[in-house]
């Protein structure tokens, strides 16, 4: 069987769905691997790497997609590409399922079977397979960076000869994957850190990555699903959150927010009476852009300068940090492929309990019960 690793189109992407490392591990499989030309060369990785592994290399994109049976991809392959596709061939990546559902009605008219790692259960089993965790971990770091950059400040705590200069104060909102990283990256660098999470079960975590973690009393209000994300609450708790985050606002040099609900709107957190009551100089990194933003003045990939705060939406940052972004993206990818594939050939078993609950698409139709209801739900707007 061919699996198919095209070079991504999207704009500003630089992620490769399969580093060389990982394609050693699928010709294990029996499997043949075929790499558009030039797919690696955002993360630092040639065609000859690819070749000196056993995957052939080739520039014609058309010929790779008809003799796909199985496609990696980092993003949703474009319409185009999806009927250039074999009838009941395997799609694989970061498809947006929830956001997006009408998308892949080209795939279920193509007779498609797409998995998205997006769906990929969160149990001890699938650990390897958590590519939402790894591009997280990715993204929290370098928003850091990205805070640390733009603040007229320094991070740590430093003692010359002409004074002491204090430390700078990081408020991050949302302690999952991404907020540890921010937290634990903010720290290195020197930082005093803040963190809040709807979840107080956050909180143990966060201080142990010696952060301050505040939390609100909702009342014993369930904030979290079987899958450890955070679900939706009332105005009225939201609102208690919004006063606490606020309150600290006000001494924070860099405010960095991480909180999204899967297939929601990200949950608004930082006010824009919050904003403007925020001293001047402070950055806010808002990490939920591509969902709505948790920071009511923030647009999706735009710099708004408020009052001397400085807010900025990046989108995909993941893809700033293609080498390692890659590798660790292109391991889950491999840890994945490894359910399905046996002995060279495909073997998708509906019955598994990580194979099944990430597959979207199968035999011309949508067969996640989650995707079909936003599908439901979309087309009755």
């Amino acid at each position: 069987m061919n699996v198919v690793v095209l070079r991504e189109t999207q704009p500003g992407e630089t992620r490769v769905a399969l580093v060389p490392e990982s394609v050693l591990k699928i010709v294990a499989l029996k499997a043949t691997v075929k790499v558009e030309s030039g797919a690696g060369l955002g993360a630092a990785r040639t065609d000859d790497d690819y070749r000196e592994v056993g995957a052939e290399v080739t520039p014609d994109r058309r010929s790779l997609l008809g003799s796909a049976d199985l496609l990696v991809v980092v993003n949703r392959p474009s319409e185009q590409d999806i009927h250039r596709l074999p009838k009941g061939a395997v799609v694989l990546g970061f498809l947006r399922p929830l956001d997006e559902p009408a998308a892949l009605t080209h795939a279920v008219a193509q007779h498609l079977t797409t998995f998205a790692v997006e769906l990929i259960p969160r149990i001890t089993r699938a650990q390897a397979m958590d590519a939402l965790s790894s591009m997280a971990t990715v993204v929290g770091y370098k928003a850091v960076l990205i805070g640390a950059s733009h603040i007229p400040r320094m991070f740590p705590l430093l003692m010359t000869a002409a004074g002491t200069v204090p430390p700078s104060r990081v408020l991050v909102l949302g302690a999952g994957v991404a907020g540890l990283q921010a937290i634990a990256t903010a720290r290195r660098l020197g930082a005093v850190v803040e963190a809040y999470d709807v979840r107080a079960a956050a909180g143990e975590q966060v201080r142990s990555l010696g952060a301050n973690f505040l939390e609100v009393d909702l009342g014993g209000l369930k904030t979290e699903d079987a899958g450890g994300y955070a679900v939706e609450l009332s105005d009225e708790a939201m609102e208690r959150g919004r006063a606490l985050i606020s309150e600290h606002a006000t001494t924070a040099d860099v405010v960095i927010t991480t909180a999204q609900v899967p297939g929601r709107r990200a949950p608004l957190l930082l006010t824009e009476a919050a904003v403007n009551g925020m001293k001047r100089g402070a950055v806010v990194i808002d990490l939920a852009g591509s969902t709505g933003g948790n920071c009511a003045v923030s647009k999706p990939d735009q710099t708004v300068e408020r009052a001397g705060v400085t807010i900025l939406a990046p989108l995909n940052l993941a893809a700033t940090v293609p080498v390692h972004a890659s590798q660790l993206y292109s391991r889950n990818v491999s840890a994945f492929l490894s359910l399905i594939i046996k002995d060279g050939e495909l073997s998708i078993d509906m019955n598994d309990d990580v194979v099944g609950p990430s597959c979207v698409t199968h035999e011309g139709r949508i067969v996640n019960s989650r995707v079909a209801a936003m599908l439901d739900a979309t087309v009755g707007k």
